[in-house]
């Protein structure tokens, strides 16, 4: 098992302009001088976190999912984000994994925001996706799911290695956002990605980041309340040291 390296795009998003928003993060991407193993983007990348789900749906084959490749091949690594999918006429908050060598696989968000009237206009999700990538083991997740910790527990006879969030989680519950990740980290003993947005949405809800990578033992090793790019290397040896010294999945019920 080699190490692992993430990049994380925090930004704004230009509301319900799938153009603008493709072609800024194109550009973002593109200039990441390093290699990258996975780039993640925040949740609605290419929209923002909207309920016009007939208006802003796309098929499987459509642009933005053409687009994700595409940049996947470009910087030979995966990409990963969630849009909006119309499919056999229901609407998904799906996260899609595109990798450089052409496979896609996605992730329909299971907990929808309620108070935000998204179980109105999109249809929940009932599978989980663990993608085995580089020897990782990483687990996809979108924004509202950080709440949920039956659903993101951990498999102590084979547990995955990473858990990612894809978001847009706005600043009134920041500290929220901040402990969950944390408590993620440390009762799945795994790392834990939350890559959120900054700036207004269109109904002026203001964001203000906090994409953060946390350590297996709950250490903060990143975060950020900028428009930013970052990348960031997992590191193998950290994870199963603190397994193999606080073997603590195997006791878990």
């Amino acid at each position: 098992m080699k190490d692992l390296k993430i990049t994380t795009i925090q930004s704004e998003l230009h509301w319900e302009d799938k153009e603008q928003n493709l072609k800024m993060f194109e550009k973002l991407i593109n200039n990441i001088s390093e290699e990258t193993d996975l780039i993640l983007l925040p949740e609605m990348f290419s929209t923002g976190f909207s309920m016009n789900s007939k208006e802003l749906a796309e098929q499987m084959n459509g642009t933005t999912v053409k687009w994700m490749l595409n940049m996947a091949l470009t910087k030979n690594c995966a990409i990963a984000g969630s849009i909006i999918i119309e499919e056999e006429g229901n609407y998904y908050n799906r996260l899609i994994w595109a990798a450089a060598d052409g496979a896609v696989k996605h992730y329909n968000k299971r907990h929808l925001f309620g108070m935000g009237d998204e179980h109105k206009h999109y249809t929940a999700g009932v599978n989980k996706l663990i993608i085995e990538y580089k020897d990782w083991k990483i687990n996809l997740s979108i924004c509202y799911d950080l709440r949920f910790p039956v659903w993101l527990r951990n498999n102590k006879d084979n547990p995955y290695d990473v858990l990612v969030f894809v978001a847009n989680w706005p600043e009134k519950r920041m500290e929220h956002w901040d402990a969950l990740l944390k408590a993620r980290a440390i009762e799945n003993q795994a790392y834990v990605i939350g890559v959120n947005r900054i700036g207004d949405d269109g109904n002026q809800i203001p964001h203000v980041g906090h994409t953060s990578v946390y350590h297996p033992f709950g250490t903060c090793e990143y975060t950020s309340t900028s428009a930013e790019v970052h990348t960031h290397t997992l590191l193998a040896y950290e994870l199963e040291l603190n397994r193999r010294q606080f073997p603590f999945l195997r006791e878990s019920d």
